[in-house]
C-alpha cells in the first residue's frame, strides 16, 4: 500500500504537459496559391474592381473562411507574399470559428501574433511566414468541430501591392471596403459587405494533433481543386474522401486539397509573376512549397496531366518523366504516393482535346496502373468514364457550381463522389 501511495505522489509531481499524449504539428488546410490576383481560374467571382482597387488591398480587412480537416487546441497560420512585388504589412490578425455569413461564433475570435508576440508583421516580396502558435481553448476533444469552418481575419496596413491568392476557393469569404480600416477583432459582419470566392494571402493552417495523425494531400489541377462542384458545398473528391476516412479504424486522418485550376505537371518551364500563367507554377516547381515543406504529410494522391496534354508537344513520355521526378522527391521525405489515373476530356467544350491527346492520356494511365512507380493506384478514370463513348459519364457532367450542362471535363458533385468512393482505403496505408 505504501508503494502505491508513493507511486501516486510521484505521478502527481509530474507536470500535466508531460502526462499529455504525444503531439506533433500537422497540416490541416491549404489553399495553394498560384499567382497575383486576378490571374487564375476563379468560379462565380463577383466584380471586385471597386473593392480591390487596382487589384490591391488598401487599409482594409479580409476575412477568409476555410475548412480545416482537423481542429486542434493550438494552430499556426501561414501567410504568403510569394507572388507579391511589394512588402505586405498585416496587423489586426484574428482566428476563430466561422458562424454564418461574415460573422464569428461569439467568444471564439483569438488574436494572432508573429515573431514572438508582435501584433504586426511585414512579409517581404516572394516570402512566406508562419504566425506564432495560437491557443484555441475552445477546441477540446469533447467539442465536435469537424463540420465547423475557420475564419481568419487580417488587416492590410497601407497598400498590399499585388495580392498572392488562390482563385478557385469554391467557398465564400468576406472583404471590407477599401480604406475601411482594421476590423478583424469584430465578431459581427457589419464591416464585411463584400464577398469573394477566392482565398487571399493565407495559404496554410497547421495544428497540434496526436502524434499518430496521418495527413493525405490531394495534389493536382482543377479536377482536384473542384471545378463544377457546389459553391460552399464541400463536395470535391478530397472532401468526399475525408468523409469516408472518418470511419476508418486507427489514428485520425486529415485530408487537404492542394489542387490548382489549370496546373500542369511540367509547364510552364519558368513562371513569371509579371506575366502570370493562370495555372500557376508547374507541379514540380511548387511541390516543395505546397507539400514537402508542410508538417506531417504522409500520403499524396496525385491527379494531374490533362492540362499538359492540351499541348501537342507534351508527350506521354515527358509527363511520365515528370511523375518520376515528383515521386522520387516525395519518397525521399517518406511520403507514400498514390497515382490517380487521368480522367477523360474527350469532346470537352473548353479545350481542343483531340483523339491524339486522348491516346496520350491512355498511355499515361496504362503506366500509372502497371509501371510500378506509385505505391498504389486510384483509378479515377475507370470510375468516371463511359465505356461506350470514352467520355465522362452523362450523370457526372451537369455543372453544379453555376448551373448549365457542364464542360465535359470536370465532374460534378456526383462524379467527385464516385471518384472518392473508388479509392481502396486500405491501399492508402498499406506498407
Amino acid at each position: 500500500m505504501k508503494q502505491v501511495v508513493i507511486a501516486l505522489l510521484a505521478l502527481a509531481a509530474i507536470p500535466t504537459a508531460m502526462l499529455a499524449a504525444p503531439e506533433k504539428w500537422v497540416l490541416v488546410w491549404t489553399g495553394s496559391t498560384h499567382g497575383p490576383y486576378p490571374a487564375g481560374n476563379a468560379v462565380a467571382q463577383p466584380d471586385l474592381s471597386d473593392v480591390l482597387r487596382n487589384n490591391t488591398a488598401q487599409d482594409q480587412t479580409l476575412r477568409m473562411v476555410v475548412k480545416p480537416g482537423l481542429w486542434g487546441h493550438r494552430v499556426r497560420l501561414r501567410f504568403s507574399n510569394v507572388f507579391g512585388s511589394a512588402p505586405l504589412t498585416l496587423d489586426g490578425v484574428y482566428v476563430g470559428i466561422h458562424a454564418s455569413g461574415g460573422t464569428i461564433l461569439p467568444g471564439t475570435n483569438r488574436p494572432v501574433r508573429f515573431n514572438g508576440g508582435k501584433a504586426s508583421v511585414t512579409i517581404a516580396p516572394g516570402a512566406l511566414l508562419f504566425s506564432d502558435p495560437v491557443d484555441l481553448n475552445f477546441a477540446k476533444p469533447s467539442a465536435d468541430l469537424r463540420e465547423r469552418k475557420m475564419a481568419i481575419s487580417f488587416h492590410v496596413d497601407g497598400n498590399s501591392g499585388p495580392l498572392t491568392f488562390h482563385a478557385k476557393a469554391m467557398s465564400t469569404s468576406y472583404l471590407s471596403a477599401s480604406g475601411a480600416g482594421s476590423h478583424g477583432g469584430e465578431e459581427s459582419a457589419d464591416a464585411f459587405p463584400f464577398t469573394t470566392t477566392s482565398w487571399f494571402v493565407v495559404d496554410a493552417v497547421e495544428a497540434m494533433a496526436p502524434s499518430a495523425t496521418r495527413v493525405v494531400v490531394g495534389f493536382g489541377d482543377s479536377i482536384t481543386d473542384g471545378t463544377n462542384s457546389t459553391i460552399n458545398g464541400d463536395d470535391r473528391w478530397p472532401d468526399f474522401l475525408a468523409q469516408r476516412l472518418r470511419g476508418f479504424p486507427g489514428a485520425p486522418v486529415v485530408v487537404v486539397n492542394a489542387g490548382i485550376g489549370g496546373n500542369q505537371v511540367l509547364g510552364p518551364a519558368t513562371y513569371d509573376k509579371a506575366k502570370p500563367f493562370n495555372g500557376g507554377p508547374a507541379a514540380l516547381q511548387r511541390l516543395e512549397r505546397d507539400v514537402l515543406s508542410l508538417a506531417g504529410v504522409n500520403i499524396v494522391i496525385w491527379l494531374e496531366a490533362i492540362n499538359d496534354l492540351g499541348a501537342p508537344a507534351a508527350t506521354s513520355e515527358a509527363v511520365i518523366a515528370g511523375y518520376r521526378q515528383g515521386v522520387e522527391r516525395m519518397k525521399q521525405k517518406g511520403i507514400r504516393v498514390i497515382g490517380a489515373t487521368v480522367t477523360s476530356a474527350l469532346t470537352t467544350a473548353i479545350a481542343a482535346v483531340t483523339p491524339d491527346a486522348d491516346k496520350r492520356r491512355k498511355a499515361i494511365n496504362d503506366f500509372i496502373r502497371t509501371g510500378k512507380l506509385f505505391d498504389a493506384v486510384a483509378d479515377f478514370d475507370a470510375a468516371t468514364v463511359d465505356p461506350q463513348s470514352g467520355t465522362l459519364k452523362l450523370p457526372f457532367q451537369p455543372n453544379v457550381s453555376v448551373g448549365g450542362p457542364g464542360d465535359r471535363i470536370h465532374p460534378n458533385r456526383a462524379g467527385y463522389q464516385a471518384m472518392a468512393n473508388s479509392i481502396d482505403l486500405k491501399t492508402l496505408f498499406a506498407r
